[in-house]
């Protein structure tokens, strides 16, 4: 059985947009339904732990819900090791903790190098700009992924409340990003490497994840 870490932002606030932001509630719940109907071992960790903040319809994912509670540990305090794959959910809270949370970036370096499948969706691929390998480099130097689009950004409303662009960044370190048209399901996989442009994509990434976890 294959033991998979799904990570969730704790960041509640979209910048000065007064509003709160916090993970999309189906780009966690939809890959855990894969992963769970698959009889996989399924973890849910957030960057600060605790009870995360949630964003989008909660409505037909109380299943998930129930499983994640509202005590979730700290990225912090779980082993790597333990892991064969780990996913990052998306939703804006994202840009603000994963890029800069070294407890995260360790988490992701550590399942990779170890043999293991990372996988991110939305802007889950935000938990990815920080991450370099052993060796020095970017994890997605050189890599073909996916991301929200600039041109969805900009279609929100929320390009100048974002602290960067996500697929500017992306590409800035080196990543080959493609994207299908706007709110499109898009997929990308570049070895045990898997991303998603945006929450249609969320089941089609947790999908692509077992197939890469099935062929190591």
């Amino acid at each position: 059985m294959t033991a998979i870490l799904i990570v969730l932002t704790s960041h509640a606030t979209l910048g000065d947009a007064g509003r709160g932001t916090g993970f999309y509630v189906s780009e966690a719940a939809h890959p855990w339904a894969v992963f769970t109907k698959a009889g996989h071992d399924v973890t849910v960790a957030s960057v600060l732990g605790g009870d995360p903040p949630r964003d989008g319809d909660t409505a037909g994912h109380e299943d998930f819900l129930a499983f994640l509670g509202h005590d979730t540990p700290a990225v912090a305090d779980v082993d790597p090791a333990r892991f064969d794959a780990v996913f990052l959910a998306g939703g804006h809270g994202t840009m603000w903790d994963f890029p800069d949370s070294t407890a995260l970036q360790s988490l992701v370096r550590q399942v990779y190098e170890q043999g293991g499948v990372v996988g991110a969706v939305c802007h889950g691929p935000a938990g990815l700009v920080g991450v370099t390998l052993t060796g020095g480099g970017a994890l997605v130097a050189g890599r073909d992924v996916a991301g929200f689009t600039d041109e969805e950004e900009r279609a929100v409303g929320l390009s100048d409340v974002v602290p960067f662009a996500l697929q500017r960044r992306l590409e800035e370190l080196g990543a080959r990003h493609t994207g299908a048209a706007m709110w499109q399901p898009w997929v990308v996989r570049d070895g045990r490497l898997v991303t998603g442009q945006n929450p249609a994509s969320a089941t089609g990434v947790a999908e692509a994840m077992l197939d890469a976890l099935s062929q190591r």
